[in-house]
């Protein structure tokens, strides 16, 4: 059996730090996507399913005392619904509680041991459902928790830029920075298709083949709705959820239309609403809001429909590298999302707070993803699949600039070509290769 590759996490350091202040701690996002390697390798190494290599491990590198429990264990996940504030009082001074959500019970318990002894690092969570759209949970360990995101991985990841102890999110630095000199890099070309198929999820590419990898993203949206959705839901009629997330992928990069995702279904507007809700809790898909101004009345106020992995998208419209050479159409939209999610990941390990946008006019002028800092700071990325670039491709981002005014820094056409060069005072065509590799 081939030894599980260990990719070092960029967004570690929040965890160290977190542990550090906060009594509570959950590593939030969806399965499979590497929470319990990530908990593990830096609180509790000697429980990994397979020690390898330390050089492999975190920047801590040390056992920090922690005891790991799973509440995938039947046993385990029973004995604490049966007795929450007995099982909470009878555990470890640390503690890893892995996939929390499937007890829920468990918050209340957790809230009145911080609210007795508030010490730094007790609790360590991990959680494949979002809590913030779940009041009651979020809402019980308000000021006590810290919520760590972690994503499938980023490019910038697996091509072994990312250092734990030297966190960088250098794009997103160069874009809020000093921009983007001219320079040159090799053109992604058949490369980006295959990186768009592949996706984000570790078990995903661990798989040796296109076809293998697609089949194991199919399984894994089987088995969320086996066994996640039923944990959240009461809804009976879970089958609609593979075929609606499939509709979702048709859809991605689009503006979201309920009318449009329900028409093939027998079942009203609200009940596809509630589903599409589930599909956000579970981290399936996500919403990205618009961006809009008083300086312009005319601009569309719906968000936009991505899904959160193009590995898993691919799989769903039974899409191979071939097939996106036939559809052009597809692919952009496929791209879009493909680099929205890079960004959003990358953003989530930078110290800036940063929210993700979309904007577009009633003439349906846009600017694929809005980048906006606490600061006020706005930057604008357009998205292009072909290898060359000319003035009419900044139409929405120049569009973007008068309504933001002051506060826009730059905006960016990334494109599948070789050449970061300026198209005038802060605008810059900019290879998408840029995102993960320094010049």
């Amino acid at each position: 059996m081939s030894k599980p590759v260990f990719y070092p996490r960029s967004v570690e350091h929040r965890l160290v730090e977190a542990l550090e202040d906060s009594p509570v701690v959950l590593i939030h996002g969806p399965r499979q996507c590497g929470k319990t390697t990530l908990a593990q390798v830096t609180c509790a190494p000697n429980y990994l399913a397979w020690s390898g290599d330390r050089s492999v491990w975190g920047h801590s590198r040390e056992d920090r005392g922690y005891r790991y429990f799973s509440f995938d264990d039947p046993v385990t996940r029973n004995g604490a619904r049966a007795d929450p504030m007995g099982f909470v009082a009878d555990l470890p001074e640390r503690v890893i509680l892995d996939e929390v959500q499937r007890v829920p019970e468990l918050f209340d318990a957790i809230k009145l041991s911080v609210d007795r002894r508030r010490a730094p690092g007790r609790f360590l969570l991990t959680g494949s459902t979002n809590v913030f759209l779940v009041p009651k949970l979020s809402e019980s360990l308000a000021g006590r928790i810290q919520i760590v995101p972690l994503h499938p991985l980023t490019q910038f990841e697996l091509t072994g830029h990312s250092n734990p102890s030297r966190p960088d999110a250098g794009f997103l630095n160069a874009l809020f920075g000093d921009g983007f000199p001219i320079f040159q890099c090799e053109r992604l070309g058949g490369q980006l298709v295959e990186k768009i198929v592949a996706g984000g999820y570790p078990a995903a590419l661990a798989r040796p083949t296109p076809r293998r990898q697609a089949n194991w993203y199919r399984d894994y949206v089987e088995a969320l709705v086996q066994r996640d959705a039923r944990d959240i839901t009461r809804v009976r009629s879970l089958d609609v959820l593979p075929r609606l997330l499939r509709a979702a992928a048709a859809h991605t990069a689009q503006l979201f239309n309920l009318s449009g995702l329900a028409s093939p279904f027998e079942l009203s507007r609200p009940s596809i609403g509630d589903y599409v809700t589930l599909l956000e809790r579970l981290f399936l898909l996500e919403r990205l809001p618009a961006w809009h101004s008083n300086r312009l009345k005319r601009l569309v106020k719906s968000p936009k429909l991505h899904l959160t992995d193009t590995g898993l998208a691919a799989a769903l419209l039974g899409t191979d590298t071939k097939a996106f050479t036939a559809d052009r159409t597809l692919l952009g939209s496929l791209v879009e999302t493909f680099v929205y999610q890079e960004l959003r990941r990358q953003a989530s390990w930078r110290d800036t707070p940063t929210e993700f946008f979309h904007f577009r006019d009633k003439d349906g002028v846009e600017t694929d993803i809005v980048i906006e800092q606490t600061s006020g700071a706005v930057a604008g990325v357009e998205i292009k699949v072909a290898a060359t670039v000319t003035s009419t491709d900044f139409r929405g981002l120049r569009k973007l600039e008068k309504a933001v005014g002051s506060r826009f820094v730059r905006g960016i056409v990334l494109y599948d070509g070789e050449t970061s060069i300026p198209f005038g005072n802060r605008f810059h065509a900019v290879p998408m290769s840029r995102m993960w590799c320094m010049p």
